[in-house]
């Protein structure tokens, strides 16, 4: 069960209660944007979100903690990355087909 249904009120209300001011397509780290989201499928039975692709990101540390909207992950699963994008726009690493595991809510 992917929670779509339930979740997709949740993802409308980015940038809300828990979040401050933070975009809803963004990945922080440090309090600073790291990195952008592509088709982001929150999943909390299974306790983590899929991303179709994590985009211009050059500063996110995978290796620590983030946030994205009201959660905090960390992302666990790449299956193709690439610093090659071509499309207008981009810049700097593509992640593709990931996922992240929530660890928590970001507490304001």
């Amino acid at each position: 069960m992917n929670g779509n249904s339930g979740d997709s009120e949740g993802l409308g209300q980015a940038g809300t209660p828990g979040s401050g001011n933070r975009e809803p397509d963004a990945i922080y780290q440090n309090g600073k944007i790291v990195a952008r989201v592509a088709n982001p499928d929150v999943d909390l039975e299974a306790k983590e979100i899929r991303f179709d692709e994590i985009l211009d990101s050059d500063h996110l540390v995978l290796a620590e903690e983030c946030e994205f909207q009201k959660y905090r992950i960390m992302v666990q699963k790449i299956a193709f990355a690439t610093k090659e994008d071509h499309r207008a726009g981009r810049v700097g690493r593509t992640l593709a087909g990931c996922t992240a595991e929530i660890l928590g809510f970001i507490e304001q």
